[in-house]
């Protein structure tokens, strides 16, 4: 039976989608030398007159490095893929595998409201697809095996980074450039969860 098959394939087929976006990210830096040398320019320019491409190339492989580090958490609780499991997965391999594009886009138009939104609403849909594998693994008993259940903690910590996201993007329809400084905020996400879960109790 499919519920019964080994999720190992799976997570090597995610594994390598990752690692050929990662490598997509860097090709609009490249793109900069044949530019360079056909005006003539130093090279020192490739850094300075293209910073918004490098913070939007350094942002892009930071969240899908951390990405990747989640998807691994997530499946060390995996011991066998059922369908939803899949679809999930393979909706989250969809925003990693078209991430590239808004990230070049956004390289070459910084400030225009489109490119921020679909950057952002990439990462946005990404993330929910990320809670829903979550919480796949956390209610179905099949999946999980005999693995380590999925804590209430880890839980909350997948809805408030999605929140995060989301945020980014409502914040992104009223000053485009502000979204990407919302995208701060995953750094205190452990903070923002713990302060979240103990609130209640005071």
């Amino acid at each position: 039976m499919e519920r019964q098959r080994s999720p190992e394939r799976l997570v090597f087929f995610s594994d390598a989608v990752v690692a050929i976006a990662l490598t997509l990210l860097v090709l609009p830096l490249t793109e900069l030398v044949p530019e360079l040398i056909a005006t003539g320019a130093p090279a020192s320019e490739a850094v300075t007159a293209n910073w918004s491409k490098i913070f939007s190339f350094l942002l892009s492989f930071a969240v899908i490095g951390r990405f990747w580090l989640i998807h691994h958490r997530i499946f060390e609780h995996v011991r066998a893929f059922s369908t939803p499991l899949v679809v999930a997965n393979f909706c989250w391999l969809l925003t990693i595998a078209v991430l590239p594009f808004p990230t070049q886009l956004i390289g070459a138009y910084p400030s225009q409201p489109f490119t921020v939104l679909f950057y952002l609403g990439t990462l946005l849909v990404g993330s929910v697809c990320h809670t829903a594998l979550l919480f796949i693994v956390r209610r179905d008993p099949v999946v999980r095996g005999d693995a380590e259940p999925v804590s209430d903690a880890w839980a909350r910590s997948f809805v408030v980074t999605t929140g995060i996201f989301a945020l980014a993007v409502v914040v992104a329809c009223f000053r485009p450039g502000f979204g990407y400084y919302v995208l701060l905020l995953l750094v205190l996400e452990p903070l923002i969860t713990r302060r979240l879960v103990t609130t209640p109790a005071a």
